[in-house]
């Protein structure tokens, strides 16, 4: 597995598995299964609803914690932000059963932000987490988090795929230290993905699937991806990328895929931002 060294130094491999929207029975079998297949990278969040099942496939599998990096997500906290993102961070080790994290990712740029950041930084510096960072902060959210801020994020998690690729955004993101990292790398099928005449036909040249070319494509651009599936076969087949290299010119031509927007949701927008901000979990 081919790793990248974020901004504190802390190995992450490239490629991983993620579980969102894999319902909570099926989470152990599932991630188990990932594991027996080679990951290494494991990604859940609070609002998923399946840490503990994340947690008994880790325990179950006989992996030496050492050789996994395991990430969740902090929801947005009611005041005071700095004591209940504590307890929410406690909580989820505890469901997932371990001493610490590797990656401890804030889920939503809303809320007490700057409250929030305080407590994953001292976190971060008493070695419960590893790593901190965000998920779907837009440049102007991001910035202004390492502006004011000691800690600059080390990993920053976005929609990111050929029909929303966010090259500039990465560009951006790679000035200030921060890695790039995919959700919904196959736009969950938008779009067509699956049957994309493009992919399909570079992946003919290859013998590789549509979904393995956009996984490469990703990772080729150092866009650490957490494809989920709960069908072993494709978890096997996801991981088998790193055999063959996209051209420049095939890279170009997915490059024209890119629609600039996003496929599901944008979060300047005031009835997402009022939902997003206002949800709590559990209510």
């Amino acid at each position: 597995m081919q790793t990248v060294t974020l901004n504190n130094g802390v190995e992450m491999p490239l490629l991983g598995f993620g579980v969102y929207q894999i319902p909570a029975d099926d989470t152990e079998r599932a991630v188990s299964e990932a594991l027996t297949a080679g990951y290494r990278l494991l990604d859940t969040a609070a609002a998923y609803g399946n840490e503990e099942g994340v947690g008994r496939a880790i325990k179950s599998s006989g992996i030496p914690r050492e050789e996994l990096f395991v990430t969740t997500k902090l929801w947005v906290q009611d005041a005071p932000a700095e004591e209940n993102t504590r307890r929410a961070f406690e909580t989820s080790l505890a469901r997932l059963g371990l001493d610490h994290l590797d990656l401890y990712l804030m889920h939503q740029p809303y809320g007490d932000v700057y409250g929030q950041w305080r407590t994953m930084e001292a976190l971060n510096r008493e070695g419960a987490a590893r790593a901190i960072g965000v998920a779907n902060f837009y440049p102007d959210r991001l910035i202004d988090l390492i502006v004011n801020n000691e800690i600059t994020p080390q990993v920053n998690q976005i929609e990111t795929h050929p029909f929303f690729q966010r090259a500039d955004y990465q560009d951006l993101m790679q000035e200030h230290g921060v890695r790039i990292e995919s959700w919904g790398g196959f736009a969950e099928g938008k779009n067509d993905l699956f049957t994309n005449p493009l992919l399909a036909e570079i992946g003919k040249e290859y013998g590789k699937s549509v979904a393995q070319v956009a996984l490469r494509w990703l990772t080729q651009r150092g866009v650490v991806a957490i494809p989920k599936s709960v069908r072993p076969e494709r978890m096997r087949e996801n991981l088998d990328i790193f055999d063959f290299e996209l051209t420049d010119e095939q890279m170009a031509a997915i490059a024209t895929l890119d629609t600039g927007n996003s496929l599901f949701f944008d979060h300047h927008d005031p009835e997402i931002v009022t939902w997003l901000a206002g949800r709590r979990l559990g209510a």
